[in-house]
C-alpha cells in the first residue's frame, strides 16, 4: 500500500514513531502490525490519504484502549476479590466451543501459509524470537522476516471473525 514502509529503514522509522507515541517498546512491533491491519481494513471502505500517519494514530488509539483495560481489570480485581469464592473458573460451554471454533480457523489459516511463513511467523509468535535472530537463523533480512510475519498476520486477520 502506498505510503507504508518498503524497506527496514523506513518500517524502523515508523515503528520508532509508534514506540514514542505509545510508550511501548517491548509491545510495539505487535501494535504496528495490528495498526496495519485496522488501516487496511479501513482502507477498503475508505480513502486513507497519510498511511503512515494512520497508522501511527491507530497505534496511540490502541496503546490508550489497553490502558483502559488494564486500569478497569485492576479495578474489577479489587471489586471482585471476594468473588473467588464464588466462581468455580470453568469456562461456559459457548466459550469452549467458540475457542474450538476459533483454534480450527487458526490452524486452517496457518496450513495456507508457505512452509518458511508458517515457520517464521510460529518462532517469533510462539517461540518469542526477534526478528534480528530469525534472520540470523535462515540468513535472510530482517526486512524479509516482517514480510513473512506480516502475511501471516494478514493471513490469520482473514481468517478471523464469525467463521
Amino acid at each position: 500500500m502506498r505510503g507504508l514502509p518498503k524497506n527496514a529503514i523506513e518500517w524502523h522509522a515508523l515503528l520508532k514513531r509508534v514506540r514514542r507515541v505509545t510508550n511501548q517498546s517491548l509491545e510495539a512491533e505487535d501494535v504496528l502490525h495490528t495498526a496495519i491491519l485496522r488501516m487496511q481494513e479501513y482502507s477498503q471502505r475508505h480513502a486513507v490519504q497519510n498511511p503512515s500517519a494512520f497508522v501511527v494514530e491507530v497505534a496511540r488509539n490502541l496503546s490508550i484502549d489497553d490502558a483502559r483495560q488494564r486500569l478497569s481489570r485492576r479495578e474489577l480485581m479489587v471489586e471482585g476479590a471476594n468473588l473467588e469464592d464464588i466462581a468455580d473458573g470453568k469456562a461456559i460451554q459457548d466459550e469452549v466451543l467458540a475457542a474450538r471454533a476459533r483454534l480450527e480457523r487458526v490452524r486452517v489459516a496457518l496450513g495456507t501459509l508457505s512452509p518458511r511463513t508458517r515457520t517464521i511467523f510460529l518462532m517469533h509468535r510462539i517461540d518469542g524470537m526477534k526478528y534480528r535472530e530469525i534472520a540470523a537463523h535462515f540468513g535472510i533480512t530482517m526486512s524479509a522476516v516482517e514480510k513473512h510475519v506480516a502475511r501471516a498476520v494478514i493471513t490469520l486477520s482473514e481468517f478471523d471473525g464469525d467463521g
